[in-house]
């Protein structure tokens, strides 16, 4: 990849001038992995947006989706999924009822608790939104070869590992 220069490259030129001393390798790889991070997050947004969505609320609504007929879920298996507080699941599942995304539903294993529910309009939504979520995706790594997307893959995964 010869010739290719980002932002990132003026970035280590720049500290190589002024702290030779320093190596700033790690710095350049995982500067690039963050902006590829926004760059990307930025098109997914957009995508989620043209839907009437954002990343939160297909967050919860994939969830209740990727669960399967009947498409329910308790708020604590929803916050299980996800890494957000139970007060900001609680605003998302407001915002997502109030929409007629989902609904509270009397849990029948315990009247003391509820069930979150997708609604049919619920459902067309996310179907709709994962559909075009999946071509942004494919769109989004087009740059890369198929060979490439395996080798970067395989790398992302051994390095997320380390973390998780």
């Amino acid at each position: 990849m010869e010739g290719l220069m980002d932002r990132v490259d003026r970035i280590l030129a720049q500290w190589h001038r002024e702290r030779p001393d320093l190596d700033v390798s790690a710095m350049g790889l995982l500067g690039r992995l963050s902006r590829v991070s926004t760059h990307i997050a930025r098109e997914i947004e957009k995508s989620f947006s043209e839907r009437g969505l954002n990343a939160s609320s297909f967050d919860v609504l994939a969830t209740l989706r990727r669960s399967g007929p009947p498409y329910r879920l308790s708020p604590g298996d929803l916050l299980d999924t996800t890494m957000v507080s139970s007060g900001t699941m609680t605003n998302r599942i407001d915002q997502l009822e109030k929409a007629g995304l989902v609904e509270r539903i009397a849990n029948p294993e315990d009247r003391r608790g509820v069930i979150i529910a997708l609604t049919d309009e619920g459902l067309r939504r996310v179907d709709e939104a994962a559909t075009a979520h999946v071509a942004n995706q494919h769109r989004v790594v087009s740059a890369l070869s198929p060979e490439e997307r395996v080798v970067l893959n395989a790398l992302l995964r051994k390095y997320l590992a380390t973390f998780e």
